[in-house]
């Protein structure tokens, strides 16, 4: 006997509605392989129906006061938590995530960001009024943008759609989100819980694939694009955008490197440096599956390495036992299994580099060995459970081997020498740096990246500021 696909459905303007045309699109269990839902294929149509109700909810939404605007948030992170057993297992189907780590590690982070939105919502800042100019006063109006085009990715798809539309709805401006077409499932549960708290047409969200993402980009109605996925759709979006003038906001790719030396406590360093790099399949743009190891100790470490790639486990999500679960789609399945089978021969994986099991898409914890500077799986993002280890032999032979990719989001150092810590914080081309860990983050600090790794920044009060607009006004003090 089998089961109907569930018919997921566009939310736009307080509506649940199936794409304008009818089409929809299949959505797979990754941990399966087999089709659990169908969601909309958006065209322009349902664009522009969202758009259109984005923007006829901005007003209203943009003159509440920041305590009106907080309350409603509150609320929205208050029935996050209430219905978080309904978030966890929609997000688990949609990626195949362990239940356990999507409860300990999602749900808490994202009703926490939430919160901290709706108290930035409160602290608008700008420069003192005061008189720059003889007999005239100036002072900064900060303003929201508008309507806000997001896309979300699939490897984080609850927690990347909190980090989009928690500081717009926060800073005055009405959503249209978009989430990606192999994950709409928790974002549709999101629109049903938001939308039990938040205005009609203040957030909406409509499923579709790449061409619903251009036609969003495309539309005259947003003021700003915001989108983390790869180099290449930032790309697109960025000269998509430009033809209007619009405002981006890019989160892209990361290769980020781990930078080992000799002085550390090598199974404490590989316990903490394993899981920052196999923790969600190492589906993450800051993973730390780029490692650089001082010559000293290299074998020893990957010894190490190896013995705790065999030591996690990949598998359902109901085994409590579980690091991470499948690679997203099948497609992330042959692009990982194609870095692993396109491998130079001085290259040596020393564990792992092979599917897990015949049915989805897992991959073993893999460790690689031996590869040089200009390989591809060194240069290149491989977004899964694959660590690389490079040798080194100074600390400026670390620094050229760290700075010389394309992507520049994150980074970490490992070292109980704090002179160097610091020297390399400052040099390292990345937009975070940790220092003997990898990975954490919090509310109240930035994360974005340099270079190909995009613009802008999510969380902080840095991420707020991103949407919104700065306004000089100035009066004479006189008629």
């Amino acid at each position: 006997m089998t089961t109907e696909p569930r018919r997921l459905r566009n939310y736009i303007n307080g509506e649940f509605r199936d794409a304008a045309d009818g089409r929809t699109t299949d959505v797979v269990n990754p941990a399966t392989g087999e089709v659990y839902a169908t969601a909309p294929l958006s065209g322009p149509a349902d664009v522009d129906a969202a758009m259109q109700a984005a923007a006829a909810a901005f007003p209203a939404w943009r003159d509440t006061t920041p305590a009106e605007r907080q309350k409603v948030i509150l609320k929205i992170a208050d029935a996050f938590e209430e219905r978080a057993e309904e978030l966890i297992a929609t997000e688990s189907e949609n990626t195949g995530k362990p239940l356990g780590l999507t409860r300990t590690e999602e749900i808490p982070p994202m009703v926490d960001q939430i919160r901290f939105f709706a108290g930035a919502a409160r602290m608008l800042e700008g420069r003192s009024a005061g008189e720059y100019m003889d007999g005239l006063t100036s002072f900064v109006r900060r303003e929201p943008v508008g309507v806000c085009a997001q896309v979300a990715p699939w490897n984080y798809p609850m927690m990347m759609g909190v980090w989009k539309f928690a500081p717009a709805l926060a800073a005055g401006n009405t959503v249209v989100l978009k989430p990606s077409d192999t994950t709409p499932a928790s974002t549709v549960l999101m629109a049903e819980i938001i939308g039990s708290v938040a205005p009609k047409g203040v957030f909406n969200v409509i499923c579709g694939d790449r061409d619903t993402g251009r036609a969003m980009v495309e539309h005259p109605t947003p003021a700003m694009a915001s989108i983390t996925g790869s180099v290449r759709a930032g790309m697109e979006v960025a000269g998509s955008a430009a033809k209007d003038v619009k405002r981006v906001h890019l989160e892209l790719g990361g290769k980020a490197p781990v930078i080992v030396f000799g002085d550390v406590d090598i199974p404490k360093a590989v316990e903490g440096i394993s899981v920052a790099g196999y923790f969600n399949a190492g589906q993450d743009c800051t993973a730390a599956t780029r490692v650089l190891v001082h010559e000293s100790i290299h074998d020893e470490f990957v010894a190490e390495l190896a013995k705790a790639a065999d030591g996690t486990k990949t598998g359902a999500a109901d085994d409590e036992d579980v690091l991470y679960g499948p690679l997203n789609n099948a497609n992330q399945l042959e692009r990982v299994s194609g870095f692993i089978d396109r491998l130079p021969a001085h290259a040596k994986v020393v564990t792992g580099g092979h599917r897990v099991g015949d049915k989805g898409y897992f991959y073993a914890p893999t460790v690689v060995s031996g590869l040089k500077q200009d390989d591809e799986i060194i240069q290149n993002e491989v977004f899964g459970p694959v660590i690389t280890v490079q040798s080194f032999t100074d600390e400026a032979q670390a620094l050229t081997y760290a700075n010389d990719v394309e992507y520049a989001l994150a980074s970490s150092v490992w070292t109980k020498d704090h002179a160097r810590a610091m020297r390399l914080s400052k040099s390292l081309d990345f937009g975070c740096v940790w220092i003997n860990t990898h990975i954490p983050l919090v509310a109240e600090m930035p994360h974005g990246g340099f270079k190909k790794s995009g613009y802008g920044k999510d969380l902080s009060a840095y991420g707020f500021d991103d949407y919104t607009r700065v306004k000089h006004v100035m009066t004479a003090l006189e008629d």
